[in-house]
């Protein structure tokens, strides 16, 4: 009876602790829910801009970590110069307590009276980071030092900043950047800048809801096959076949006037590291008869975001090889084209397809 009773015992006090953890998890989870729903209200409230004068009305201040220690720090000191009627006891608290409201002052204003202007961002494809170059512009006579700028995520503790100090009537230039993860077209999410100088004990920041939205194309599949065979124009009969590189097989000896983006550069290196000098350029009749068309059904791919991947190489492809070639997706066709304009317009498409 003993044992059994004991055992009993040591099972309680075993289970007690496991409750306790579980209680603290099932409120951590609610409390941090409750967080980011008020971390949205906030932001949403916040009106979007693309340049930003930081005032007293959009800009914060509170003690930071180190802050919270001085000011535990500060109380047992002064609690001890009033048991113990420390003459020096009470100088020191007093003169660090003003030091530290001295900081505070100079903190807030180290972030007060700066204008932040953002250049709207270039597109990207998935994978790769959207970089923000954002200009801070200072027209007071100081210099603004510790200035962190980064992108707000849930938790802004572990944000990565970047940070720079402003010179007097001048400007600095801040990079922030973040992968992009999904296609299409995206809002900016909100930024933050901060600054802690000069002593640490406070922490001054703002939060910036920018206007500009970003592009962010398909991801490239990395070992995409050779353009697609070109298709006879209306009239015209026979089919374009292509090689492995995936350029035409219409192809003619260079001729003393041919436009240099018609020249096969591919071909040309070939020959060049065989020891021949010999050019050869694109045959107009056969780019006339037989067009590039980058169809979405005929990927040979069955996931959709793995066709548009394939479909944003081989327009890169073919954009690079300087050739002529239409975009068919569902719902939208783009006529064959080439140069910049034309690249973005398809690229655009799958991005918003």
């Amino acid at each position: 009876m003993t044992l059994r009773r004991s055992a009993l015992g040591a099972s309680a006090q075993g289970a007690a602790p496991q409750s306790r953890v579980r209680g603290v998890s099932g409120w951590a989870h609610p409390v941090r829910a409750g967080k980011a729903r008020l971390r949205s209200w906030w932001h949403d409230r916040l009106p979007r801009t693309d340049t930003l004068t930081l005032t007293q009305r959009n800009v914060y201040i509170l003690p930071s970590r180190p802050g919270w220690m001085l000011a535990f720090t500060l109380a047992l000191l002064l609690v001890a110069s009033i048991n113990y009627q420390l003459n020096l006891g009470y100088l020191l608290t007093f003169l660090l307590a003003g030091c530290a409201l001295v900081g505070m002052y100079v903190c807030h204003g180290n972030l007060r009276g700066l204008t932040l202007h953002l250049s709207p961002p270039a597109p990207v494809h998935v994978g790769q980071a959207v970089s923000l170059d954002i200009r801070l512009v200072s027209e007071r006579k100081g210099i603004r030092y510790g200035i962190g700028l980064g992108v707000v995520d849930q938790d802004t503790r572990t944000t990565p900043l970047g940070w720079a100090d402003v010179p007097a009537q001048g400007s600095a230039q801040v990079r922030v950047a973040w992968p992009a993860l999904q296609r299409g077209l995206h809002r900016l999410p909100p930024l933050m800048a901060t600054t802690m100088y000069p002593l640490g004990t406070f922490r001054v920041w703002t939060v910036w809801r920018p206007a500009s939205q970003v592009l962010i194309y398909p991801a490239v599949e990395a070992h995409a096959p050779p353009l697609p065979a070109g298709e006879p124009q209306a009239g015209h009969q026979g089919t374009a076949r292509v090689e492995s590189t995936g350029e035409f097989d219409g192809v003619r000896a260079y001729r003393r006037g041919d436009p240099i983006r018609a020249v096969v550069w591919k071909k040309a290196a070939q020959a060049f590291a065989a020891g021949r000098t010999d050019l050869v350029s694109r045959d107009a009749l056969s780019t006339q008869r037989h067009q590039l068309w980058l169809d979405h059904a005929q990927c040979g791919l069955a996931d959709h975001e793995a066709r548009l991947s394939r479909l944003t190489a081989w327009v890169i492809m073919a954009d690079q090889l300087g050739m002529d070639y239409g975009l068919r997706l569902p719902g939208r066709e783009l006529s064959p084209d080439q140069g910049p304009s034309h690249r973005s317009r398809c690229l655009k498409a799958l991005a918003l397809v």
